[in-house]
């Protein structure tokens, strides 16, 4: 298999913002069709490049895997395969790693990874490692031509002491080696915004990509955001509230508020958008996306916004 191109030389050398699609391992039958009809329909956008997420507990290594080579057959490239702490040694992650090199992945998330549901708290495997940091250190010390990527909380992390805190621990990773930040998703881009201003008067320079989760109903995005700390802007849960029951309604109200941000944050310097897809693609998400990708609004330079 040849290597996959590095996503830091994608973001380096780019002359346009890069969009990116992440998707996550099915669980049965069904959902194995719908992830098959739903990258046939996002691969209509062309993605510069996908990434692939990676259970609690590594209860989708395998599963994880398979997708990521589904993707590339379907014409996906590069594919980057999530990889957290949770449950391995040291010497289980060198061989994922090792794994991962010798099939052509040249780009990685390194992630500490969530707890399984019936653990209260994370909890280091007794020879493995504590945090993200840890993982992109071990990555790069391994493969040192390895892409890795590292998530960022605009809104803070859950178990962060201040948001102060957050920042630095997130400053520590990239000083591991990581190439790029991704943003946990965030519905009010003034969030966004403030998360960037923060990293760079704290020192960092690497590009921070925005993650955005269109919501398809309030049920949905209200338990999504239920778990990583985010906030609903007040004019969102209204517009999903009006649109009540009715299935057309919310998709296109989710639609419009991501459109709406991802507009506003190309305009104002962002190097590209991060979509968590959820396996889901509605008629037209897909055109919707390449569509404004091919005529972005117009890039209003916002000192120290991109690296």
């Amino acid at each position: 298999m040849n290597p996959d191109r590095s996503i830091h030389d994608l973001l380096t050398e780019a002359e346009r913002p890069l969009l990116s699609f992440e998707f996550f391992p099915p669980k049965t039958e069904e959902k194995v069709a719908q992830l098959a009809r739903t990258s046939a329909q996002l691969r209509k956008a062309e993605p510069d490049f996908v990434t692939v997420t990676y259970g609690a507990g590594g209860s989708t290594r395998r599963r994880t895997l398979e997708v990521c080579g589904f993707l590339r057959e379907q014409g996906f490239s590069p594919v980057m395969p999530h990889l957290t702490c949770v449950g391995s040694s040291r010497e289980d992650l060198h061989q994922l790693a090792d794994g991962l090199y010798a099939e052509g992945y040249r780009n990685v998330m390194a992630l500490r990874g969530d707890p399984p549901r019936d653990q209260p708290g994370f909890q280091a495997h007794p020879d493995g490692l504590r945090y993200g940091g840890e993982l992109v250190r071990l990555l790069r010390e391994r493969h040192p031509d390895v892409c890795c990527g590292v998530a960022g909380y605009p809104e803070m992390h859950p178990e962060a002491a201040s948001p102060a805190a957050d920042i630095e621990h997130l400053k520590w990773k990239l000083g591991e080696g990581a190439s790029f930040v991704t943003t946990q998703l965030f519905y009010d881009n003034r969030v966004y915004f403030d998360f960037v201003d923060r990293c760079r008067a704290a020192g960092i320079w690497q590009p921070i990509l925005p993650g955005l989760l269109p919501a398809m109903s309030l049920k949905q995005v209200r338990r999504m955001i239920s778990m990583c700390n985010a906030s609903l802007p007040p004019a969102l849960v209204r517009e999903l509230e009006a649109a009540g029951e009715d299935e057309d309604a919310s998709f296109q109200v989710g639609l419009d508020w991501v459109i709406g941000q991802m507009r506003e944050l190309l305009r104002e310097g962002a190097p590209g958008i991060h979509v968590y897809i959820l396996n889901r693609a509605r008629t037209g998400l897909a055109v919707a996306l390449q569509n404004h990708f091919e005529a972005p609004a117009p890039k209003r330079e916002r000192p120290g916004f991109t690296a």
